[in-house]
């Protein structure tokens, strides 16, 4: 039994440490290193494909003989990356938005942010965006005060750094959960309750 579940911890390893390392490695170069958005997420993405890389190599020598590095890094690795971080750049699932405003928005966000997104919902399916873009007539409209500085706001660098995510309806520790994966990836959360009860999470910029 102890080494079944080993095996399992391994196999669940070897599956999340891309994801993770796409995610994870893009926030720290942007904050900690100050890199550019795009180099960030080209820097993020060389060293996703370096580990695919070694995933097909590794693959490759137990069933051939043979690693054949250039060939899965060019014809495995880099289409997967280009693909996944192509898809998560630009989609949003309608069933995902609150509404099709929310979803025209989506292209807005920050592309850390979108892929950081994108990542979360292939293991939560049910998550809702409820806001990402807002302007000053947007807090009249809802009666709030209206903030001179909002993340919400597209910021200098023409990306909106912030979205609301849906908690009504969901369980504490789904939401919990929610709250670890974001800020074990770098960004900021707060959880708003009331009427509106929602996490805001955002990715304080340069």
């Amino acid at each position: 039994m102890r080494r079944l579940l080993w095996r399992i911890i391994q196999i669940a390893v070897i599956i999340v440490l891309p994801f993770f390392v796409l995610v994870r490695t893009g926030t720290w170069l942007y904050h900690s290193r100050g890199v550019p958005t795009w180099g960030a997420l080209l820097g993020a993405a060389t060293v996703t494909l370096g580990i695919l890389t070694w995933y097909g190599a590794w693959i490759s020598r137990s069933w051939t003989g043979k690693h054949r590095i250039r060939l899965m890094a060019t014809r495995v690795a880099l289409p997967l990356v280009a693909a996944y971080c192509g898809y998560t750049l630009v989609y949003l699932a309608r069933e995902n938005a609150k509404s099709d405003a929310v979803r025209a928005y989506y292209t807005s966000l920050h592309p850390l942010f979108r892929i950081a997104l994108g990542t979360l919902l292939l293991a939560d399916r049910d998550l809702v965006v409820t806001d990402v873009h807002r302007t000053p007539a947007d807090y009249r409209r809802m009666g709030l005060p209206v903030k001179e500085a909002s993340l919400h706001y597209r910021q200098n660098d023409g990306y909106v750094h912030a979205v609301d995510l849906r908690t009504i309806g969901r369980p504490a520790w789904r939401t919990g959960l929610l709250t670890v994966y974001f800020r074990v990836m770098g960004f900021r959360t707060l959880r708003h309750v009331g009427t509106a009860d929602h996490l805001h999470v955002s990715l304080p910029p340069h």
